[in-house]
């Protein structure tokens, strides 16, 4: 058993500085459980070395460097991590000349080891794992990992940093590397995909999205247009993110147009008639069913059969002065039967009925019954759309629009197939 010496150690209450294990005491006591199997140790900054597998390569300016590791000198909040020599040289031993005489090898925390040695300092707290370095796999997740939640990383430093754990992959198994590698890394195979994409655009525009003065959206965008159009140059490659956008800023504006006119507009949806010609096209004698549902009237007769007063019978089945043949049970009769010479020769449809007789017979008529409907704006796409989703409910609407993407696949295959990658682009 531990010495009770070993467990309190000699710290600073004791007068001196705090006495660090042997390795046999340490051993004993990571296989007794007093202690993890790592623990804080401090390191010496020139027994420490960088690994040239870091894809991050921007570490601030000098200015920066100053201030964080003046802010380390004060305090140093989070330890470094690093592997031991022996287990870095196992998985790399071609990267002896580059570690030198190094004890050990940095693992995440390089820009806190960089910036103490900018205004030299001579140690920082180190977490020694060799367990991050059981295999190569193991030891670039662990690498990327620190990256990969920092907001400000660049987007090409972690492009590149993927593009090694893929490597990687595929010295254990060539096929599914990049699925495997995304598998470590917690992502989605496309995901994967997709940065590699990135590195096969051009370095001009790499540079741009390292800069940030391009997004990571814009470069996935121009990497698909250069896989379908390989030989591009960046300039090439510019105007066409430059005319994809033009492209969207209208087609956004046209849809704004289209809610507004759909608004505004005095006809809804469902083709409901304007109230102006509504009202025109009421008729002053109209007959009203049971329901109160108006009915076109009859035709008009000769001007003998209009002057004539009606009979007694005719005006007892009247029901008063709103002019309609109503029987007993309130349904309305026909001009034959309610005996009305003329009627039932011609009789006009009921209103929402056949438009196209009655416009037929307006000269018969003398006046049109109803407004002529206005059709949809089918040469306006943006406004039809609009107009069904304001009318629709959602589960219809959704029906609707799988209906009309089944249908443009099997009208026009390219427009669909275009219309997919712009989908995927968006979700991606």
């Amino acid at each position: 058993m531990s010495s009770i010496a070993d467990k309190l150690g000699t710290g600073s209450s004791f007068g001196q500085a705090r006495r660090e294990r042997s390795a046999r005491g340490r051993a004993k006591a990571v296989t007794e459980g007093e202690i993890p199997a790592y623990e804080l140790v401090r390191l010496r900054l020139d027994e420490v070395a960088s690994t040239p597998l870091n894809p991050r390569r921007n570490f601030g300016t000098d200015a920066e460097l100053t201030r964080f590791g003046e802010e380390l000198r004060q305090a140093q909040l989070a330890a470094c991590v690093a592997v031991t020599r022996v287990s870095y040289l196992a998985l790399w031993p071609d990267h002896e000349e580059h570690i030198g005489a190094a004890s050990h090898v940095l693992v995440n925390g390089e820009r806190r080891f960089r910036s103490a040695v900018h205004v030299g300092l001579d140690s920082l707290d180190f977490v020694v794992r060799d367990d991050l370095a059981s295999s190569r796999e193991q030891f670039i997740k662990h690498l990327l990992e620190e990256n990969l939640s920092r907001e400000d990383f660049d987007v090409i430093e972690r492009a590149r940093g993927v593009e090694q754990l893929v490597t990687v992959c595929e010295e254990t198994s060539g096929r599914g590397a990049r699925s495997r590698a995304a598998e470590q890394l917690g992502k989605d195979r496309s995901w994967v995909t997709n940065q590699l994409a990135l590195l096969t655009l051009p370095v001009e525009i790499q540079t741009m999205l390292s800069a940030g003065t391009m997004s990571e959206r814009d470069g996935r965008t121009l990497a698909r247009h250069l896989k379908d159009n390989p030989g591009l140059e960046a300039a090439d490659l510019v105007r066409h993110l430059q005319e994809t956008k033009d492209a969207a800023a209208r087609t956004r504006a046209l849809e704004k147009e289209a809610v507004v006119a759909a608004r505004e507009s005095l006809l809804s949806a469902d083709n409901k008639p304007e109230p102006e010609a509504e009202a025109e096209a009421q008729p002053q004698d109209m007959t009203l069913s049971a329901d109160n549902k108006p009915r076109v009237p009859a035709q008009a007769q000769p001007d003998a059969e209009q002057s004539a007063p009606p009979s007694a019978e005719a005006a007892q089945g009247t029901g008063g002065s709103h002019g309609g043949l109503l029987s007993a049970d309130n349904k309305p009769q026909t001009a034959a039967a309610a005996g009305v010479p003329g009627e039932a020769a011609r009789q006009a449809p009921p209103l929402g009925g056949d438009l196209d007789g009655v416009e037929a017979d307006s000269d018969s008529l003398g006046s049109s019954t109803r407004a002529p409907i206005r059709p949809l704006p089918y040469d306006d796409p943006g406004h039809v759309a609009m107009l069904l989703k304001l009318k629709m409910q959602p589960p219809v609407f959704a029906t609707c629009t799988r209906m009309m993407i089944k249908a443009l696949r099997e009208q026009q295959p390219d427009a669909y197939s275009a219309l997919m990658r712009e989908l995927a682009a968006e979700t991606g």
